[in-house]
């Protein structure tokens, strides 16, 4: 079998499957379902997954309260200053609203991403090293060397895809216009399934597998995410 035929059989074998014992931090944002919670959940998703939902678990999502929590690079005030963000936005914004104004420009998922973080940082004037990881910074005009802005693409994908495990909240999206959410593992598995030729981990790369992808599915190369990401989490041998 060809890559394309072994990630299909992946995905036939419910590689997508996700719960307790599968874990993954879209099961808080399936919880909720709600675009808010969703974006908390996204740019908390670093680190050993099991910290992560434990982590998420300890807030009052419902009422947007951070609960004096902090984790990993974030302080508790990093926490309590993104919740006071994150409120005030939720007042303001819808997040998919905001994203449009920004992608429908060029139908550029880094220029709706550029559009909610600049609202982030306008909102809120609070700095910090922790917050500035938590969030990321705005995203300049190119690729090369810039971050591939992991969390924040998976948050996209959760929030447009209308496949197991993506929830599909927004509309006006076109999903042949995602980019997928590059971390390490996955980034180290294209390249020994030869799906990605850049050894640079950035944006550039997460672009180059995207369009690997596209070949497999044009209308939907996200398809193949969750799948790439599950051979390095399981250790799954193709």
């Amino acid at each position: 079998m060809n890559i394309k035929q072994k990630l299909d059989a992946l995905i036939k074998n419910d590689i997508y499957e996700v719960n307790e014992e599968k874990l993954d931090p879209i099961l808080i944002a399936k919880k909720y379902n709600d675009e808010y919670i969703a974006l908390i959940a996204a740019l908390f998703a670093y680190g050993n997954v099991k910290a992560i939902l434990k982590f998420l678990n300890s807030l009052d999502l419902k009422n947007l309260n951070s609960n004096d929590a902090y984790y990993r690079f974030q302080t508790k005030k990093d926490v309590e200053e993104f919740f006071k963000t994150i409120k005030k936005m939720k007042e303001k914004y819808s997040l998919n609203a905001l994203f449009l104004k920004g992608y429908k420009k060029e139908n550029n998922v880094i220029d709706g991403l550029r559009e909610i973080i600049t609202t982030i940082y306008k909102i809120n004037p609070y700095t910090s090293k922790g917050y500035e990881f938590l969030i990321g910074k705005i995203p300049p005009n190119k690729t090369k060397g810039v971050s591939p802005y992991k969390r924040w693409n998976m948050f996209l994908r959760w929030m447009v895809r209308d496949k197991e495990p993506d929830l599909a909240l927004w509309r006006g999206v076109e999903k042949k216009d995602l980019i997928i959410p590059l971390d390490t593992h996955t980034h180290k598995v294209s390249l020994n399934l030869g799906l990605l030729k850049r050894k640079s981990y950035d944006l550039e790369a997460a672009i180059e597998l995207t369009n690997k992808l596209k070949e497999f599915e044009p209308l939907d190369p996200l398809k193949y995410d969750f799948a790439l990401y599950r051979i390095g989490q399981f250790k799954i041998d193709l």
